[in-house]
């Protein structure tokens, strides 16, 4: 099946011309782990990552770089997804990103067109993570704008890890904000944990802004939505999801606001979680653009830890049953 075009870029640094794939992620830096090593000093240690996201999009994000990365001549502050033909400056290296039908690897010319010639969409049970930092504009208004800059694009950075390790994507980034997906059709119980998981790590990455940047001057704080539903995936040239699902999860993340909660979880996410701990958190709220209610529940930080070490003991309960089964 094919679901996304590959990617290659063709970097003219020090004399040579080399092209290099892009798979899942590129690193790009001075250090020698990095994928691409440039050793320059125009150059940081580890500077830029270039990261597939969703089917086939590609971001540019830039790492915190002293000097900063460029595409097309201009300074990116935000994560930049790359489109065919783009340059690439980072440093004294110049890098020219392609991707079209000629550089796609495997392609099925069957199935490509038709999906070309198809008017049906793709739709699937997700689950949808949304998460939006809190004052980010007067933030913005306290802090330098390098430093800003700095700052967004670790947490860009570190976010899309957190994500994609806990088997995640990134559908955009959206100013502040993140949004996220896990396709749920095999095992939607386990997108929500993961989806859950992903949110915590997400809040740590983003208490620590504090503590490295010492421009911040108090706590960075983040509200979550989390819902489950189906989902149009792969639209537009962004190839994003779109569908009520979706909406509804922007929604949950503004309601946080309102409700002065971290967390708001629906209830076709939060009925996979332990009983204990929804049972007395449940409750009706009214969101935009819904008739009905929606059935949710809150949860501060400190509660989805809890939440998460209860599930983690009792898989481990159950491994141990399931090792001593065997034994017997």
């Amino acid at each position: 099946m094919f679901s996304a075009m590959a990617a290659v870029i063709t970097l003219k640094y020090g004399g040579t011309i080399k092209k290099v794939p892009c798979e899942m992620a590129l690193t790009f830096g001075r250090d020698k782990n990095n994928d691409v090593v440039l050793n320059d000093l125009h150059v940081s240690r580890n500077h830029a990552i270039i990261r597939c996201v969703g089917q086939g999009d590609y971001y540019l994000i830039d790492s915190g770089s002293s000097n900063g990365s460029y595409v097309n001549k201009k300074r990116i502050a935000t994560p930049r997804l790359l489109r065919n033909g783009d340059c690439i400056s980072i440093g004294r290296a110049q890098i020219l990103f392609t991707q079209d039908a000629k550089t796609a690897k495997h392609v099925d010319t069957a199935s490509l067109q038709d999906t070309l010639i198809s008017d049906t969409p793709e739709i699937k049970q997700i689950t949808i993570l949304v998460a939006d930092i809190r004052g980010f504009t007067s933030l913005s208004e306290r802090v330098n704008i390098r430093t800003l800059t700095k700052l967004m694009n670790s947490w860009f950075h570190k976010v899309s890890n957190a994500i994609f390790n806990n088997g995640g994507v990134v559908d955009k980034f959206i100013g502040d904000c993140v949004f996220a997906c896990w396709e749920s059709e095999v095992n939607q119980k386990q997108t929500v944990i993961q989806a859950l998981t992903a949110a915590y790590h997400i809040n740590r990455i983003t208490n620590e802004l504090e503590r490295t940047y010492s421009e911040v001057s108090e706590e960075v704080r983040i509200g979550v939505g989390i819902n489950t539903g189906a989902a149009s995936l792969g639209i537009g040239q962004d190839n994003t999801a779109l569908g009520d699902a979706v909406n509804v999860a922007f929604r949950l993340e503004s309601a946080t606001k309102v409700l002065g909660t971290d967390v708001v979880i629906s209830e076709t996410a939060y009925r996979h979680l332990p009983d204990d701990f929804v049972k007395d958190k449940k409750q009706h709220i009214k969101v935009k653009g819904k008739r009905d209610t929606v059935r949710i529940v809150c949860l501060d930080f400190d509660e989805v830890a809890e939440v998460l070490k209860n599930i983690h003991a009792q898989e481990q309960v159950s491994s141990v049953k399931g090792i001593s089964g065997l034994q017997t």
